[in-house]
């Protein structure tokens, strides 16, 4: 199975915010869209992405009294993502999200994000082949 199939069953679309908002606003608009990552955008460019895991390391790292309204949310993003392409094999995807222990990928096709797929994606991908297999 190839990464299109599986975008292709994905109803949610990316969502993503600039780059210059704080990471308490990056919180509150994953609470709102009950999602655990988000796009961060500069110019409408992809720069980087925020997960849950950034919001603990930004707590961990933040000076003491620093309030989440004021770190911006550049500060606390991971900006080395790694990404997928529609063409990419599942199983391989699979492996990469695995052995990196990251629980998003997003997808990329002609240098944009087009759809974000959690590990959760991947695993329920492999469950619905295994049982048509069996």
């Amino acid at each position: 199975m190839k990464v299109k199939n599986l975008v292709q069953t994905k109803s949610k679309a990316v969502v993503s915010m600039d780059a210059g908002k704080s990471v308490e606003d990056a919180i509150r608009l994953m609470h709102k869209k009950k999602i655990s990552a988000l796009i961060i955008l500069e110019n409408k460019e992809t720069v980087g992405i925020f997960t849950e895991r950034d919001v603990v390391r930004c707590y961990v790292s933040k000076k003491e009294g620093t309030r989440f309204r004021e770190i911006p949310v550049r500060d606390a993003m991971t900006t080395k993502m790694i990404t997928a392409e529609e063409g990419d094999d599942i199983c391989d995807v699979m492996t990469i999200m695995v052995d990196r222990n990251i629980r998003h990928l997003p997808v990329i096709e002609q240098g944009r994000v087009i759809a974000m797929l959690s590990i959760r994606d991947i695993i329920q991908s492999q469950i619905g082949k295994f049982t048509t297999e069996i």
